[in-house]
């Protein structure tokens, strides 16, 4: 069975919809897995916006990521739990989509993303444009089979220890898997490691770093809280290997700022830094 429209596509139906202006919808997070990562919930919003701005052009650009100004992550969420999708589109043509939106669950807001832009490329380079008229379709009419998502694994990284300094910075090193059931679906004619996927990665690097500094409070924690200055500047294809870098940028007793980075043959190829709150 192909995997395309079922490893990675995070839409299930589209309530309503002005193609290049306005879209909601809806994704439920399937039962059988044991995770959806706050970077999966951005990605369906990313992906709900990316359904209208193709529609919009008749299919024949589509957006990749890009660069997302904030990305608030205001709670988790759970298997079985239904999203609720809203996004507005500032632009929408054949060079990129700017947007915005909101995530709820049970109207309780899960995520906003504020000035987010992706710039666009050749749908035919890519996707099967027919194949992709065929999905909206689906998903504006009586919508996509649910529950088809298997979940993604966490991919491991390697601490490089003499290049880390304990409570002040992680280098490591992370190599893109060569195969997964998620690049027939991201994308099926030129496979690439989604950007919310390297995203993840990167939050987990940032999350180790963090619990190696004590936050201010009695029994406190950190949380992440808000992501702000996302850059992706290059694609990352099957098998690249990169070298990852968390520092520490600014530190309260209740707030911390760890600055990320990634580097594929030692140019920078991602930027972003990852605020935690520290809560009881």
């Amino acid at each position: 069975m192909s995997e395309h429209f079922r490893a990675f596509s995070f839409v299930d139906r589209i309530t309503s919809a002005q193609p290049g202006a306005s879209v909601t919808g809806v994704y439920t997070i399937p039962t059988g897995i044991d995770r959806f990562s706050n970077s999966l919930v951005a990605e369906s919003l990313g992906q709900l916006a990316a359904w209208s701005a193709m529609a919009k052009i008749d299919f024949r650009f589509r957006p990749v990521a890009g660069i997302a100004g904030g990305v608030d992550f205001l709670s988790s969420v759970e298997p079985g739990q239904q999203l609720e999708l809203a996004a507005q589109l500032e632009q929408s043509d054949e060079e990129a989509v700017r947007y915005g939106g909101t995530v709820t669950v049970g109207g309780q807001e899960i995520l906003r993303l504020e000035d987010c832009l992706g710039p666009m490329v050749s749908m035919e380079d890519y996707d099967d444009p027919l194949a992709m008229r065929k999905r909206y379709d689906l998903i504006c009419g009586e919508g996509a089979e649910p529950g088809v998502f298997e979940g993604i694994p966490d991919f491991p990284f390697t601490r490089i220890e003499d290049e880390s300094v304990p409570g002040q910075s992680i280098a490591a090193a992370f190599t893109v898997p060569e195969s997964a059931l998620f690049f027939a679906d991201h994308f099926p004619r030129n496979p690439v490691f989604p950007g919310t996927l390297l995203m993840d990665t990167k939050l987990r690097l940032a999350e180790t770093l963090a619990m190696e500094i004590p936050p201010g409070g009695k029994d406190a924690d950190w949380k992440v809280a808000r992501i702000t200055d996302v850059k992706i500047r290059d694609f990352t294809p099957p098998g690249e290997m990169l070298a990852l870098r968390a520092k520490v940028d600014e530190k309260t007793e209740t707030a911390l700022t760890i600055r990320m980075e990634t580097r594929k043959g030692g140019q920078r190829n991602s930027s972003a830094k990852i605020g935690f709150r520290s809560g009881e």
